[in-house]
């Protein structure tokens, strides 16, 4: 017996989450545990690091599953791949030792957020992005991101669903930049030339590295970063909102397209 970790990128939109779910539902998970059990003719499970939320992405979320199969552990990658859909597709397979899960090991994960803030929405952008006319004003948004760093209390920024034991997590660092999208700009000189009142197309990202989160707690943080960026919240009020441990006073849940998992490091 050998335990095998993989490292999985995939287009969340259409699936119901990582994880599989007895509903029977399109997860991840689901599809993984499928085209493993194909491959090796054995019933098999994965067990996940991340358990993303419905339509959210990931470029390396990890998962780990334990075979007898003699192939070797870095084939599993080509051969899981002709057997998954399009939408997932394993990056890399290679052996562990047998107590090794990324769930239980020192991590530093990192969401980024990313918000496509022009007049109209792109097509091209939809899956991906989070679209929002409304203009944000990113240099409060990064200020006010700075109170989130360290270690707190993030109660008031999870759901109220959440089942978790503690609600204190670590979120090591909050960047908030904003770059422009050329090919939108491009385009709207065509077919716009006289100057047009609004926002220039841009992508604003909110990333968020931690040792942890808690469920939704990366897109209420966006959210309420995106209440901070069009005036509605203060940036020094983030303080008040931790200290309150109350979810109704942080902004929204921000939509679950814009978010993807992008980078997971594991520590120890």
């Amino acid at each position: 017996m050998k335990r095998i970790l993989l490292t999985v990128a995939y287009d969340g939109t259409g699936y119901s989450g990582f994880q599989a779910q007895k509903s029977g539902v399109p997860t991840i998970e689901r599809e993984l545990n499928r085209a493993i059990t194909e491959l090796t003719g054995v019933p098999t499970e994965v067990s996940g690091a991340s358990r993303t939320d419905a339509g959210v992405h990931a470029l390396c979320n990890l998962a780990v599953f334990d075979t007898e199969s003699r192939i070797p552990p870095e084939k599993f990658a080509n051969a899981l791949n002709v057997r998954l859909p399009e939408a997932i597709c394993v990056q890399s397979a290679r052996e562990v030792p047998p107590d090794f899960h990324p769930r239980f090991a020192h991590t530093v994960k990192t969401y980024d957020y990313v918000i496509y803030n022009a007049r109209f929405p792109s097509p091209r952008r939809r899956r991906f992005t989070y679209y929002s006319y409304t203009p944000f004003d990113v240099a409060r948004m990064q200020e006010a991101a700075q109170y989130l760093v360290g270690e707190h209390d993030f109660k008031s920024f999870c759901s109220v669903h959440t089942q978790a034991l503690t609600t204190t997590r670590e979120i090591t660092a909050i960047e908030v930049w904003e770059r422009p999208c050329e090919e939108e700009r491009a385009a709207e000189l065509v077919t716009q030339p006289a100057p047009q009142r609004g926002v220039s197309p841009r992508e604003i990202v909110i990333r968020v590295s931690g040792t942890g989160f808690l469920y939704n707690m990366v897109r209420i943080i966006a959210g309420t970063l995106m209440e901070v960026g069009r005036g509605a919240i203060e940036p020094e009020e983030i303080r008040e909102i931790l200290k309150a441990c109350d979810r109704e006073k942080a902004g929204p849940t921000a939509p679950p397209e814009g978010l993807t998992l992008v980078h997971y490091a594991i520590l120890a």
